[in-house]
């Protein structure tokens, strides 16, 4: 495998190697090198809203395919807790259900509490040094920021360093109050790498070429990214005053007319924060070539819905998927090798690349 670098120097940098976005090899790596060491978002809190409820979940489903559930406990706790019997593998809970007491695996009867501790097992008495801890359901770590919750499969850092900057800024808007709303919440496959996906979201420079509409609503001119050590922000600022959010005097932004907040937090979400609400994108790989994004609602202010920045996501998501497809056929070109980094307009995907390697080090 060829060594992934990326120059810290914008100006000098080339782009990633090629290879990373359609070798099998680079992507089974990315597994357990990207994934399964950073924070990733779960479920809305209110799915698990009262004590004896119990969600399961697959996590990344198609990639990390990590059996997890929710439980909330008596102790009024919300545990995410392997959904994986510490007996002989089968899963625990099938599906979501609430009122529950306990957790009892179907198979042979092993009994869990809902934080997950050993309770009991049938016709176990004769069997040394049992139980032990390793005879309770895992326990991962589990983050909650207003309604949603997010876990790390194998946490390298905590969630702070990926989420806190984001909180901050919009630290005025009341996340805790918004609701999901499935019905407006949708799934896209694209046949293109998901790294393509999120390193398209992170440039604005596509926007006067690609979306005409959000062209419209946004001042180019006026676009910024600002770097994080694991997220960054986009600040869309709107051509007009109208359909911007009403900054309070406590916003850092106060005065300016933001449109919409981009936030990507690596390695794969989104939150896309507009007047009317938020829009978290989770960006999910399935193949070296193929990537299934969630679009998923949560409704502020209804009245304000599918307007300036924040309207027509599904057709910016279309001509996003258009061009990401396109750059999955040209970069496998034997006659592409790498690409150069508009330093004033492509910092975030830069930033993105960096972090990409330097995840993917120590496989080298």
């Amino acid at each position: 495998m060829t060594p992934l670098f990326v120059d810290p120097n914008i100006a000098k940098a080339k782009t990633l190697d090629p290879a990373f976005y359609t070798s099998s090899e680079y992507f089974e790596i990315a597994r357990e090198k990207i994934f399964a060491t950073s924070w990733q978002f779960i479920i809305s809190k209110e799915t698990v809203k009262f004590p004896g409820d119990i969600e399961p979940f697959t996590l990344l489903e198609g990639y990390l395919n990590e059996p997890l559930m929710l439980t909330h406990d008596k102790d009024d706790q919300i545990n995410c807790l392997s959904n994986v019997c510490t007996h002989r593998g089968n899963i625990v809970a099938y599906k979501g259900c609430s009122k529950a007491n306990n957790l009892r695996c179907k198979y042979h009867g092993r009994l869990f509490e809902l934080n997950g501790d050993f309770i009991s097992m049938p016709e176990f008495k004769e069997v040394e040094d049992f139980p032990c801890k390793e005879d309770s359901l895992t326990k991962l770590p589990l983050f909650n920021w207003g309604n949603l919750l997010f876990t790390s499969l194998n946490k390298k850092e905590e969630a702070p360093v990926y989420f806190q900057e984001m909180m901050e800024r919009i630290h005025w808007i009341p996340i805790a109050d918004f609701i999901h709303r499935a019905d407006l919440s949708k799934t896209f496959e694209v046949d293109a790498n998901w790294a393509l996906y999120c390193e398209n979201y992170l440039e604005g420079f596509h926007i006067p070429y690609v979306h005409a509409s959000l062209n419209t609503a946004l001042s180019f001119g006026d676009y910024t990214t600002e770097l994080y050590h694991k997220s960054n922000l986009q600040i869309g600022i709107g051509k007009s005053e109208e359909d911007c959010f009403d900054l309070p005097e406590s916003s850092e932004d106060y005065g300016s007319k933001v449109a919409a907040y981009y936030f990507w937090v690596y390695p794969n979400m989104m939150f896309n924060f507009y007047p009317w609400g938020l829009s978290v994108n989770i960006v999910q790989p399935l193949a070296v070539n193929k990537t299934r994004v969630s679009f998923i609602t949560y409704m502020w202010k209804e009245e304000r819905y599918d307007k300036g920045a924040g309207s027509s996501l599904d057709k910016v998501e279309l001509e996003d998927e258009e061009i990401v497809e396109n750059v999955q056929k040209g970069i496998g070109s034997r006659f592409y090798k790498h690409g150069r980094y508009s330093v004033s307009r492509e910092s975030g995907t830069h930033h993105f690349h960096r972090l990409i390697a330097e995840s993917m080090r120590s496989v080298e």
